[in-house]
């Protein structure tokens, strides 16, 4: 007998003339979105940004600063402007999740479809769980993959129940109290973007004067000394959001570094610079020091036009990643993390941020003779919790959007 029932009404409706649009309000880590069944939303592109605009609260077109997206349930923070598209496909016989990720922002219209979410991917098993979509769980642990189609990562989500019938439970940094546990294991994650490990060939990269390291591991991320820009990691990130020449420093070494990873758009074309500097996604940045207290390397993250509060989950695991790598700047900040031998070992690390200690382990060997490092998977713990499920009225909805949407009662 399934211990979470499966809902019927995930479907749009039609309640005093005005169409309903179903909805999970999700928490993943420490960050917020929507979770939506993909056959409920356009295929055509036109049509599903436009709902997914409105679901969200932001600009149907152009930009609107200082929105306050007080039409739809996104939240200021890129953080909290996900929405992921999901439906399950059945791969070597066993069901696999499929997510695709958008990222919105709330002062304009345009929507990345280029990035993985690594910290709203900690909610997907559940949504699942809850809307009938996947078997419910017994008690003990389950595993189900989640094939990322922005980025063709796998991911490997584990949540365990107790013999009471509740979700196994954890606390994380950034986030009170405890909640679901979700292990999140990323199988093959070097190259996500760009293919390769060090997208431009080496460990280390001086752009407009600044030490860097492009490394792509989950995400493609620029790791740059927070030494050379006057800084510690230990900064508040309000503070360094505020000082404007520090922004745009690390704006034009994102940007510089990004056209020198080759960074594409979704639709294959490499991205310009302008493109770059505009970017609310990729590269990801970081400034990194030596940890002054617990863990093993220090670090203020940027995502990248935004400060995270704490630290992205596939922005910590490409940084850990980077520490193991000879060469890079993370390689020597790092401190008590052992050398990578030629057989695979599950390595530790925790990585100091503004909320605690993010934990990572990262499974790396060396490639034989020539040294090189060999990322096989990396793994990290998040907390999941649904905060509203339901239906969200479409006040405004186009003539096609509407005509698409009473197509499918």
């Amino acid at each position: 007998m399934p211990l979470l029932p499966a809902l019927p009404d995930h479907v749009p409706r039609q309640r005093c003339g005005v169409i309903e649009f179903p909805v999970h309000h999700m928490r993943g880590g420490t960050s917020t979105g929507l979770v939506l069944h993909a056959s409920c939303v356009p295929a055509e592109q036109t049509l599903r940004e436009e709902l997914l605009r409105h679901l969200m609260g932001v600009p149907q077109s152009g930009r609107l600063p200082g929105n306050r997206q007080i039409t739809g349930l996104g939240r200021g923070a890129p953080t909290s402007n996900k929405v992921f598209l999901v439906e399950v496909e059945q791969h070597a016989g066993q069901p696999r999740l499929v997510s695709t990720l958008a990222q919105l922002a709330g002062e304009h219209a345009d929507i990345d479809w280029s990035v993985n979410c690594g910290n709203m991917s900690s909610a997907l098993q559940l949504w699942g769980l809850d809307s009938g979509v996947i078997e419910a769980l017994a008690i003990g642990a389950h595993d189900i993959d989640i094939r990322n189609t922005n980025t063709g990562v796998i991911t490997t989500s584990r949540m365990a129940r107790e013999l009471d019938g509740s979700f196994t439970a954890t606390g994380i940094p950034g986030v009170p109290g405890s909640f679901p546990r979700v292990d999140l294991f990323l199988q093959q994650p070097a190259g996500a973007k760009t293919g390769k490990l060090l997208p431009t060939g080496k460990a280390q990269d001086k752009v407009h004067g600044y030490d860097v390291s492009c490394v792509d591991v989950a995400v493609p991320m620029v790791i740059a000394l927070a030494s050379q820009f006057g800084k510690t990691a230990q900064e508040a990130i309000r503070k360094l959001e505020a000082d404007t020449a520090f922004m745009q420093a690390i704006r034009q070494a994102w940007s510089a570094a990004g056209l020198l990873m080759g960074l594409r758009r979704r639709d294959g074309g490499l991205m310009t610079l302008e493109e770059l500097e505009r970017s609310e996604t990729i590269p990801k940045f970081c400034i990194v020091a030596a940890a002054t207290g617990e863990g093993n390397i220090a670090v203020r993250y940027f995502t990248p036009q935004a400060g995270h509060a704490s630290l992205a989950v596939s922005g910590g695991c490409c940084l850990a990643a980077a520490c193991l790598i000879p060469g890079t700047v993370a390689h020597a900040l790092v401190r008590g993390v052992p050398p990578v031998g030629q057989a695979d070992a599950e390595i530790e690390l925790g990585i100091a941020n503004p909320a605690g200690i993010l934990a990572t382990t990262i499974v790396a060997r060396q490639a034989g003779a020539t040294g090189n490092i060999v990322i096989d998977s990396a793994a990290y713990r998040r907390s999941t919790q649904i905060l509203l499920r339901g239906h969200v009225p479409l006040y405004q909805p186009s003539a096609a959007l509407k005509a698409w949407l009473l197509k499918q009662f």
